[in-house]
């Protein structure tokens, strides 16, 4: 893939993922509770994440103009989503209340680390590019 078109695409999925981040989330978390809300009854900690990732989710739509400049938000998303999916693997592991992560939230961060991280430039034309 020529690093154009690699640019293009990740300027795609910084868009998807930001506005996934601001409008999408709640929605999941209303709809599918078992595998987007962590806890049992009411929790606080429910509208903490939202706040969170809509936050970044606003980060990234800007991103998205210039991904190159915002290349430590893109990989600060990209390791901070590996990290998150992962402590929440062992958790849905070890509390089977929570095993519906498994298939929801889990597999979606990883997925979003995938394809960011697939897609944002390397080496001497990352370089060349930003400069």
């Amino acid at each position: 893939m020529s690093d154009d078109a690699r640019l293009s695409y990740l300027r795609i999925a910084l868009i998807a993922v930001g506005l996934s981040a601001i409008f999408g989330l709640y929605p999941l978390v209303v709809l599918w509770p078992s595998g987007w809300a962590w806890g049992h009854g009411h929790s606080h900690y429910v509208f903490m994440i939202i706040g969170v990732y809509a936050t970044l989710g606003v980060f990234l739509l800007l991103a998205s103009r210039d991904p190159l400049s915002n290349a430590s938000l893109i990989w600060f998303t990209v390791w901070s989503s590996v990290v998150h999916g992962a402590i929440m693997t062992v958790q849905a592991i070890q509390d089977p209340m929570e095993r519906g992560h498994l298939i929801g939230d889990v597999p979606a961060l990883f997925i979003i680390a995938i394809v960011l991280a697939a897609l944002m430039p390397r080496g001497k034309s990352a370089v060349a590019a930003a400069a």
